[in-house]
């Protein structure tokens, strides 16, 4: 019998901060990375997931507002390279997608090989890892939402769909995340961005 993660018995869903929603999907991470082992390929470098657009929520959007804030106070100079990777990322999905930009690149399933702005592009690692969006604190170990498991396709080399699912945490961040953004926007709807539409 496949041994489920306890986390749903330790985090029943009920209202959080974003603080606090952080703490629990990092502990689930952290869980689902200790039962992947080697078969998890994630590792400083590895940016496979860092390309292409992707959306991202309000939260997310100021979580990362926040730690460009940050990361100004601690390193200016690799804030600045952010801002600017930022921005002329920005510019040219404007140009090339204009109007409701994040909408038009969301719908129309941009397929591109554009790194996330946030990607130092020197190292292969997040110049705002501490801040991620929650789709990066997701990406890679097993996760499993209602009956399906996901993963990173890169992950789990030669593993069978039973030692995955052994492997897999129990994480549904939208029920987690849906009362702070519904409390964030007041109600009304708010419609995903994009991480340079959110940073520039």
């Amino acid at each position: 019998m496949l041994r489920e993660s306890s986390l749903p018995v330790r985090y029943p869903l009920r209202r959080v901060n974003d603080g606090k929603l952080i703490q629990i999907v990092d502990a689930a991470l952290a869980e689902a990375a200790s039962k992947a082992g080697a078969w998890l390929k994630c590792r400083p470098g590895c940016y496979e997931c860092c390309l292409g657009a992707f959306e991202i929520s309000l939260l997310d959007a100021q979580r990362l507002r926040r730690g460009l804030t940050d990361l100004e106070t601690r390193d200016p100079v690799r804030a600045m390279r952010v801002r600017v990777r930022s921005a002329e990322a920005a510019a040219r999905l404007r140009r090339d997608f204009a109007g409701d930009t994040a909408q038009r690149v969301l719908n129309e399933a941009v397929d591109d090989d554009e790194p996330c702005p946030v990607l130092d592009p020197a190292t292969g690692t997040c110049d705002l890892y501490e801040s991620r969006p929650l789709t990066c604190r997701t990406f890679g170990p097993a996760i499993r939402v209602g009956g399906a498991v996901g993963t990173c396709e890169l992950c789990f080399p030669g593993a069978t769909e039973d030692e995955i699912a052994a492997c897999a945490v129990e994480l549904d961040t939208d029920a987690l995340e849906m009362p702070l953004l519904q409390d964030l926007a007041a109600g009304e709807i708010v419609s995903p961005t994009l991480v340079a539409l959110a940073l520039e």
